[in-house]
């Protein structure tokens, strides 16, 4: 009886161990499972290079010869005044884009990571616990919840211009304002390349090269017949010269902002450097490359209307690339709006691209919700901050318009061009012994500063506008955030819950960056 129960108890026992030790052999083979997981992202991650020097370029053109030139040409002309000051505001905006971007080389020399938030951190973060990291923070502020959000609204609000006037056109139809106006919006919303960009980063790049390659053959065409009517001596509306002229600088400002809007993207490549294969070879031939050819590209396309349309059809017209392939093309007019489509398009792709990259950023950095900084797990592409922009950008279509829009995104750009500047000129003095791979003279910083000022200041003495209201209102909104959020590290009740919700939704992780501050 005692040997077996004796027996029976052995019998348990050595049960009871062999489950707990296949227990442990489960847990075992978990724990090398998750860490051989985290090995490869670590590993993925480290090597997260994949925008080379022709994406690079397709990047820049592509983002920046988008709606703009389309869009744009007529508030430009009508605050201009006359055709000669028009073209000349064309080169000058192409001119300080390249100044501005020459700047931001030479950051990018000293800092291979994302843009002008790094450049802020670095200026000011260690001049104030307080104060110094603000104007970062304001400035990723602006940027994801207003500036990256109006430019999708006013691409899609472009992308619905050009599509449906042809169409419509075409089918003898004239709907009313109502219903042009429930068209637009609804076109603008379906023009979203999201899941491009989410899907991947070489899919995002695949797209922007081949849109870049198609919207070059349309500007061709319009440029090539713009030569041709040249050529044949269609030089009435060129002669006009500078007759007209505005003189004040308020005038000027606002004509320009329609300039910084169509160059809008030449930072673009600047928030992917991290991204970017071998980027102090490629970053500055990819800019020496693309700004040059897109500001030739808009002065002769300038050129081009002017040789077939009146200032004022030029003025007057909500989709001037239609009217111009309508008075040249005759048939295949079609061609144009097709051309203008396939621009914006790309345009979109580059910007939500370029957007979802700063968001990506500062949640790293802590300034925002972290898993605005994390990354598809397989795809590597930061899939919230890109539907977040997205979704943004389609609030700004509802009550929008393109003019409107346009000012908007002009002021607010032009506040941080200025104070990027100024981040330079500081680190010149605070980091003189740094080793600068690129240098480049004080002069063009200063001189790109004090043209931003300008730019902010003068349309608000001359003809203040509750656009510019606005932007000052959500910049100093942004402080409310601040104190609580990034100066005293509060977190919102429930984010936890939110930021594992939003990772089994989207199936994103930290970056290796995160894992290494862990």
């Amino acid at each position: 009886m005692y040997n077996s129960r004796l027996v029976g108890l052995t019998v348990n026992s050595l049960f009871l161990l062999e489950t707990q030790f296949l227990r442990v052999l489960d847990c075992f083979d978990r724990v090398v499972k998750y860490l051989w997981i985290h090995v490869k992202i670590l590993i993925n991650f480290t090597a997260w290079f994949q925008v080379g020097l022709f994406s690079g370029v397709t990047l820049i053109v592509g983002t920046m010869i988008g709606s703009g030139i389309f869009v744009s040409a007529g508030s430009l002309l009508a605050n201009a005044g006359s055709p000669g000051l028009c073209l000349v505001l064309w080169g000058v905006c192409g001119v300080y884009s390249l100044l501005g971007n020459l700047n931001n080389l030479k950051l990018n020399s000293n800092y291979i990571i994302t843009g002008e938030y790094i450049y802020f951190l670095e200026a000011f973060g260690p001049t104030h616990k307080f104060f110094g990291p603000i104007l970062a923070f304001i400035f990723a502020w602006v940027t994801v919840f207003l500036i990256n959000p109006s430019s999708v609204a006013i691409l899609s609000l472009s992308f619905a211009k050009y599509f449906s006037s042809p169409i419509l056109t075409a089918v003898n139809f004239c709907p009313d304002d109502y219903l042009t106006y429930v068209l637009d919006r609804l076109l603008a919303t379906i023009c979203a390349i999201t899941f491009v960009n989410c899907y991947s980063v070489k899919g995002a790049t695949h797209v922007q090269n081949i849109f870049t390659v198609g919207k070059l053959m349309a500007i061709a065409i319009i440029i090539g017949g713009g030569l041709y009517y040249l050529g044949l001596g269609y030089t009435e509306n060129l002669e006009i010269g500078f007759e007209g002229s505005a003189s004040s600088f308020g005038q000027i400002a606002t004509a320009f902002y329609g300039g910084l809007w169509a160059y809008s993207g030449w930072n673009n490549l600047n928030f992917i450097t991290e991204e970017l294969k071998n980027p102090y070879r490629n970053l500055p031939l990819a800019i020496i490359i693309a700004l040059p050819l897109t500001t030739i590209c808009y002065v002769l396309i300038n050129v081009s209307y002017l040789t077939v349309l009146t200032p004022q059809q030029i003025i007057s017209s909500d989709v001037v690339a239609v009217d111009w392939g309508d008075a040249v093309l005759g048939s295949a007019s079609f061609l144009i709006p097709l051309g203008v489509v396939i621009s914006v398009i790309g345009t979109t792709n580059g910007t939500l691209f370029a957007a979802g990259r700063i968001s990506h950023v500062v949640g790293r950095e802590g300034q925002s919700p972290d898993f605005l900084s994390y990354i598809h797990f397989e795809r590597k592409t930061p899939i919230a901050p890109i539907l977040l922009t997205s979704l943004l950008g389609i609030l700004m279509i509802i009550p929008g318009d393109i003019a409107s829009l346009i000012d908007f995104f002009g002021f607010a750009i032009s506040i941080f061009y200025c104070a990027a500047m100024v981040a330079l000129i500081v680190m010149r003095f605070t980091k003189k012994d740094e080793h600068r791979p690129i240098k480049v003279p004080i002069i063009i910083p200063v001189i790109v500063m004090v043209v931003s000022a300008i730019l902010v200041v003068a349309p608000i003495a001359a003809a203040p506008q509750v656009q510019y209201f606005y932007v000052l209102l959500f910049i100093s909104a942004g402080l409310i955030f601040y104190i609580p959020f990034v100066y005293y590290k509060k977190s919102l009740p429930g984010i936890s819950f939110i930021t594992i919700f939003f990772q089994k939704l989207f199936q994103i992780v930290p970056t290796s960056h995160d894992f290494e501050e862990k």
